[in-house]
């Protein structure tokens, strides 16, 4: 035990974690010994016969588990980005432990009573803005999770959790059922007419490896997506349309629809056992929208623009296909991809080829540093002696305008065997004040992007450089966070509000002035030129009325399904009526995506979906703030921006954050604009 570097004050730079002195085998004795002294904290609290106070009670619920914290953060960290089979069997054994903390927490009767003493008092104690949050959230962490029901409630409560997990979870494997079964092999090579050579290769090596000749091509989206795009074959596009958009509606043993019934109606029971009139209300609640009547009319306004757009859109993408050999009057789902790609090349005469030479890792990693440092005066400065996990990783100091330390950043780019799929922002340690001390934060960005060749610099295509710049985003939340307490701090807010300093980064990716100070030749040092970056932009919004319709289609059923009493109506009534505002394309007997919407049925987006597109008003609205006030030349709106919403993570209401740097409510009209809805 005295060799656990968990268990020991930490020597290294700004007490970052000793990655190189941590062994699998410290884990679960630390872990264990983190759990013993977060009971003990509990106990401290409860057994505590002072009056119930804030500082006795809230305060010290938010300081209990310090060694937990610890602990956690390097597994969960290193389970994601450097795994290993030993690993993964620690954090079998860990979450379990974890989980049954957690409840112990939440459902501890004795505790709760402290908590709702402190909270009932709560109009006479001289609180402080943060500190009325901390209080707020601590009750409703609580209440949230039925500690004001009797026993018979909360035993209802247990059962109707335990049904949803189930069921969400059969949801999910009959969808992943659905997708794996189903093959559709072509014999011909007539009938790849038109599928580039990398979907060829792929579909010949599907059908080697299921012991088949010639192509197979199946129902995940390295298969379906570019046969949807590409292949002059309009049957074989139909054929797999219908099965890709009928998973889950098949009436065998994977379908949905009845698993849909009964979770809706569980929601539902479960959201008036905690006092809300239906499971929207429950969870948005907890959101910046505050109400499912506001979520409706946003999502019915944006309707309102998108429509327009969107049906002149189709009407061009029509009178296109018309004049390269489409026969029909109107033109079908499994038609919008094939002609969309098609006109999308012919406008704009753009690919990723023509633009990776410009985008090597270094630079654009030096341009979003650069970026930073023009908005908000940040330097970032790489320290060799901070202990990393893999030697791919860089840790970097990073200083404020006054020199003064901010944060440690971590940055981890390239895939390996150990790392999952994807790109994420997490912490190693939040953000806090304790006596007295700001505890700066460790933040770390992972991504999965192009490797180094043998010839040629890791060379990243627009994608990815916006998700470095998306991630990077996020980063900033971490690294900028000011507050006293550690779960009000940096990313700890509420899901519609989260992307908002990830999506604002990634509009730098589109802006000229940006874009010139890191997109260069990786050969020959030339800068991106204008007529690239205009195809950049100009590219950014075709299709735009029509992709907008297709979010809000999903957005209308979910709240469809959350924000009222469940009835008796059919998946196909339900879809029917949405449809009827939403969807420009021919009905089409025998599918359905509500069967096969994990989103919202397997996932954690119920009565949720909306927040993608409010991201986007969002983003798009603070970022026309930024242009007007003259982009990255003027720090007036950056250093309000960092003060009102970077700086202030969960703190306060996100909707009051938003309007002290805007000075008022966010408008979709510059979601609008940006997309080309409106001018």
């Amino acid at each position: 035990m005295n060799e656990n570097p968990f268990l020991q004050p930490y020597t290294t730079p700004h007490q970052t974690a000793p990655f190189d002195k941590v062994k699998n085998e410290y884990y679960l004795p630390a872990l264990k010994e983190g759990l013993v002294q977060g009971r003990k904290d509990v106990d401290a609290i409860v057994n505590n016969t002072a009056k119930p106070t804030f500082d006795n009670t809230i305060v010290a619920l938010e300081r209990s588990g310090d060694l937990l914290g610890k602990v956690a953060s390097v597994l969960f960290n290193l389970n994601s980005a450097e795994t290993t089979p030993d690993l993964q069997k620690i954090v079998r054994e860990a979450s379990p432990l974890l989980t049954e903390f957690g409840n112990d927490v939440t459902l501890n009767e004795k505790l709760f009573k402290r908590v709702k003493a402190v909270y009932d008092q709560r109009a006479s104690l001289k609180l402080d803005t943060e500190s009325k949050m901390l209080l707020e959230k601590t009750y409703k962490r609580f209440a949230r999770n039925g500690a004001n029901l009797d026993e018979k409630g909360k035993e209802r409560l247990r059962a109707i959790d335990k049904e949803l997990a189930q069921l969400s979870l059969q949801f999910g494997e009959n969808v992943l059922n659905e997708t794996n079964e189903f093959t559709m092999e072509v014999t011909d090579e007539k009938d790849l007419a038109g599928l580039p050579e990398f979907a060829r290769e792929a579909a010949k090596a599907t059908a080697k490896q299921k012991g088949k000749e010639g192509w197979v091509f199946t129902l995940q989206a390295p298969s379906y997506g570019p046969f949807m795009q590409y292949a002059d074959n309009r049957e074989l596009r139909k054929k797999l349309f219908l099965a890709y958009n009928s998973r889950g509606f098949q009436g065998n043993k994977n379908d949905n629809q009845e698993i849909i019934k009964k979770i809706v109606n569980l929601r539902y029971e479960r959201a008036n056992l905690l006092g809300y009139k239906t499971h929207a209300d429950f969870v948005l609640e907890e959101s910046m929208a505050g109400s499912k009547d506001k979520v409706q009319s946003f999502l019915t306004e944006l309707v309102s623009y998108a429509r327009p757009a969107a049906e002149k859109q189709y009407a061009e993408l029509t009178t296109y296909a018309k004049a390269h050999g489409f026969q029909g009057d109107k033109l079908e789902q499994w038609d919008n991809s094939y002609y969309a790609e098609k006109l999308k090349k012919e406008k704009y005469s753009l690919d990723d080829e023509m633009l990776k030479p410009y985008f090597k890792l270094e630079n654009v990693l030096d341009g979003v540093f650069t970026v930073a440092n023009k908005l908000y005066g940040l330097t970032f400065k790489e320290n060799k002696s901070i202990p990393v996990y893999n030697p791919e990783v860089k840790a970097y100091e990073v200083f404020d305008k006054d020199g003064k330390f901010l944060a440690v950043f971590y940055g981890d780019y390239f895939p390996r065997p150990g790392k999952r799929a994807g790109a994420w922002m997490n912490d190693v340690q939040g953000q806090k004040v304790e006596n007295g001390v700001n505890i700066r934060p460790h933040i770390v960005n992972v991504c999965n992007f192009t490797r180094p060749t043998d010839t040629k610099p890791s060379l990243l295509t627009f994608g990815e450089v916006t998700t470095l710049f998306h991630e990077f985003g996020h980063g900033l939340h971490g690294m900028l966070a000011n507050g006293k307490y550690e779960s009000l701090s940096g990313t700890s807010v509420t899901r519609d509000f989260v992307e908002l300093p990830s999506q604002v980064m990634e509009n730098w990716c589109y802006d000229p002035e940006a874009l010139k100070l890191f997109a260069k030749h990786y050969q020959t040092g030339e800068v991106i030129p204008a007529e690239l970056i205009e195809k950049i932009r100009a590219s950014q919004n075709f299709m735009a009325g029509v992709a907008n319709l297709r979010q809000l289609r999903f957005g209308l059923v979910d709240m469809y399904w959350h924000s009222q009493q469940p009835t008796n109506e059919s998946v196909t009534e339900v879809e029917s009526k949405i449809d009827s505002l939403v969807n420009l394309y021919p009905p089409v007997k025998g599918i359905a995506f509500s069967p096969a919407f994990s989103h919202i049925f397997a996932g954690g987006y119920s009565a949720g979906y909306y927040s993608y597109k409010w991201s986007e008003v969002l983003d798009a609205d603070a970022f026309e703030f930024f242009k007007e006030k003259g982009g990255l030349n003027n720090r007036e709106v950056a250093d309000n921006f960092r003060k009102n919403v970077l700086e202030k993570g969960g703190t306060e209401k996100p909707m009051e954050l938003y309007k002290k740097f805007r000075g008022r409510e966010p408008s979709p009209k510059a979601m609008l604009r940006r997309s080309g809805l409106i001018l």
